[in-house]
């Protein structure tokens, strides 16, 4: 019985050690890596930068009155189409009290002098026609009767004006009917019927009756961070995406840079503009959020590969050949290449490698050990 222990621990230890060695074996052996092959195509690459924004209308206005008062009448909403001179809002004017006074009081006076140089007149044209008096008398009565019906005339017009806030002979160019300066569409009425309102002068900004702008004229409007600013000029294609519509692309053409900056949150930034192309079909709403895509360079039908195959020693860029399989092991060999535009993940490829042939990428996957 001892015997067979001895035998059988003897058989247990020799496997062990055989099971090691042939596990140190194969251990030792050098992993067959696959490589993912690449080839060159014909592709359009572009170098572009980023900046985000609003889209704003290119025309857009703030009505403001000419004239203090109240709003009496509203005759438009947020969102209406409205003309030049269609009337947005009535003012009914709030008199101030001494120029009331002082109006009332001219034409009452007016009124005295008026009554006086008629009563004179009708006296001294009894008299002129009975030769009593002169025919120069008789026409300096006449001459003081219209000059005291004009100025009762006027008077009346001052009292109108302070009243209601326009005369009865200019009843057409009236400051209390609040017109629109341009055609478009009214984006806001930031008033309610009932609110005081105050007149747009030197001295002061006015209220804001209506913000009205053309929907037509659509621009992006955004930053563009200092390092970028001068690799940018006007006129170049921009391609803004707006994130309230999803799939849609719109071609624009940069108009504007600012020539001075402007720090936003402690960044230094430029303002820029483009011009959106905006097909009918489509209805953009001003105030919009949206990024545009500033193409600086562009290379149309080139070939290309993927910029992570390249690599690099020194100034010299290569890339490594497929040539065929030695057994299950891929073989490649070294081409130097010369490169030219790049957008991050494909490179153009000016020369070194033709569209036939494949090039080594990333490693695909190992596939166990490699034979001898």
């Amino acid at each position: 019985m001892k015997r067979f222990f001895k035998i059988f621990g003897i058989t247990v230890l020799a496997a062990l050690f055989l099971g090691t060695m042939v596990f140190l074996f194969i251990k030792s052996r050098p992993e067959v890596q696959t490589y993912e092959l690449l080839s060159p195509k014909t592709r359009t690459i572009m170098n572009s930068i980023i900046a985000t924004g609003k889209v704003e209308p290119g025309n857009e206005v703030q009505i403001k009155p000419q004239i203090s008062g109240i709003i009496d009448k509203i005759h438009f909403k947020p969102g209406d189409d409205v003309k030049v001179g269609d009337v947005i809002a009535t003012i009914k004017v709030v008199p101030e009290m001494s120029s009331l006074n002082s109006a009332e009081g001219r034409l009452r006076v007016a009124r005295i002098n008026h009554d006086k140089a008629l009563r004179d007149h009708r006296r001294n044209e009894e008299l002129f026609k009975k030769g009593i008096i002169s025919v120069e008398e008789f026409e300096s009565s006449q001459t003081n009767l219209s000059n005291a019906e004009e100025e009762v005339e006027n008077s009346r017009d001052a009292l109108k004006i302070i009243t209601d806030g326009v005369s009865e002979k200019y009843d057409h160019l009236s400051n209390t009917l609040v017109r629109s300066t341009i055609t478009g569409k009214i984006l806001d009425i930031p008033v309610e019927e009932g609110n005081s309102v105050i007149q747009a002068n030197t001295f002061n900004d006015g209220t804001t009756i209506a913000t009205v702008a053309y929907l037509g004229n659509m621009l992006f409007k955004g930053n563009i961070d200092e390092a970028d600013v001068g690799k940018i000029k006007t006129g170049m294609p921009v391609d803004v995406k707006i994130g309230a519509l999803q799939g849609y692309t719109f071609n624009a053409v940069l108009t504007y840079i600012s020539p001075k900056s402007t720090d936003v949150n402690n960044v230094v930034m430029f303002e820029i503009e483009a011009k959106l192309n905006i097909p009918d079909s489509v209805a953009i709403r001003a105030g919009y959020s949206a990024n545009a895509e500033i193409i600086t360079e562009r290379r149309d039908s080139i070939l290309s590969i993927e910029e992570s195959c390249i690599k690099f020693s020194g100034d010299t860029s290569y890339v490594e050949v497929f040539e065929g399989m030695d057994g299950k092991v891929q073989t490649f060999k070294r081409r130097d290449i010369v490169t030219g535009l790049s957008d991050g993940v494909y490179i153009e490829l000016k020369d070194g490698l033709s569209e036939d042939k494949q090039v080594k990428g990333n490693i695909q996957y190992k596939s166990g050990r490699e034979n001898n």
